[in-house]
């Protein structure tokens, strides 16, 4: 089987990427980092304009109900320009579990419109929901019940601008299929992840093209050449996964659930090698607040445990095979 992006979906990722590329992300991260949430939403405002917010909202609550293919189509977008805000959460998960709910309509088209932005708890692996405090709406889900929630206690994450929140249920139980919910979850955030990783390696290899040293640049030097390949195959081999695992996702199929962990830890595996590839390339500079590497090395620590560990997917797909 032959796979391949149709042009219309490369011009949706084209699209995104043009209006990101013209709004200041890395200043709405370091302003959502302490509790300035309003460039952020503005960035929030931009996808729901091209339709993101919108994707896997089912058509007659006013959404797109997009492909799964076109959902990681987008998270990876989002993912390599760091948006802040529960991404996953709102546009991949949050849909998932309101299908069901008695005031679905209320609550879907909003969401779909942009104009509301959820974010959601799904214990085990999700006990804590993320950036609680700046979503309109929060979400307690477990063992096929879903219930509205508030937010408790904040918990700093290693990533500043995604607090983590203690969440205690309100109100009354409708029924979702919250084991879809998760697999959603994952997939999304594996296809972050990937975008992540990217956007880091193009980070890299243009500061190794400009930085000089012993009167040559980084860049000519085969220990950085091999560095930067690693990580350009790790992410080229991790990203046909994700792709893969959103197309058995979609369709149902059996083998959903291997597929999905498998494509977790792939993009898991392969950000964490570009993020430390990348902090090498940069050197210590790297790490500091005014540089925007710092961002992704950030969020991709707090990604890689986000919906499953690398221990918990692997144990999946041990016990798959």
């Amino acid at each position: 089987m032959k796979f391949d992006l149709d042009q219309e979906q490369r011009d949706f990722a084209a699209s995104i990427d043009a209006a990101l590329g013209a709004a200041d992300v890395p200043g709405a991260m370091r302003a959502w980092s302490t509790g300035d949430t309003a460039a952020g939403k503005r960035v929030w405002n931009q996808l729901s304009e091209l339709g993101v917010t919108a994707l896997t909202v089912p058509e007659e609550f006013d959404g797109i109900g997009a492909h799964l293919v076109d959902l990681v189509l987008a998270m990876e977008a989002l993912g390599r320009w760091c948006v802040p805000g529960p991404v996953v959460e709102s546009i991949a998960v949050a849909p998932v579990l309101l299908a069901g709910a008695p005031d679905a309509a209320e609550r879907l088209a909003p969401l779909a419109a942009g104009e509301l932005i959820a974010t959601v708890a799904l214990p085990p692996h999700t006990p804590r929901a993320v950036d609680a405090e700046a979503a309109d709406l929060v979400l307690l889900a477990e063992d096929g019940k879903v219930n509205q929630a508030q937010a408790g206690t904040r918990h700093a994450s290693v990533d500043p601008s995604r607090g983590v929140f203690d969440v205690t249920a309100t109100g009354e139980s409708w029924d979702a299929d919250t084991a879809r919910a998760y697999e959603v979850g994952a997939l999304a955030t594996a296809a972050q992840l990937i975008g992540a990783g990217q956007a880091m390696l193009n980070t890299a290899v243009d500061y190794a093209k400009q930085r000089t040293q012993f009167g040559r640049v980084i860049g000519g030097y085969q220990a950085i050449k091999h560095k930067l390949a690693d990580v350009h195959i790790a992410i080229e081999l991790a990203r046909p996964l994700v792709y893969g695992a959103a197309l058995s996702l979609a369709d149902d199929s059996p083998d959903a659930v291997r597929d999905v962990s498998a494509a977790k830890v792939a993009a898991s595996d392969a950000a964490l090698l570009a993020a430390h590839s990348a902090l090498q390339t940069h050197g210590a500079i790297g790490f500091t607040s005014e540089c925007d590497l710092s961002l992704w090395l950030l969020r991709v620590q707090a990604l890689r445990p986000a919906w499953g560990d690398a221990t918990a997917h692997r144990r999946r797909v041990l016990e798959a095979i």
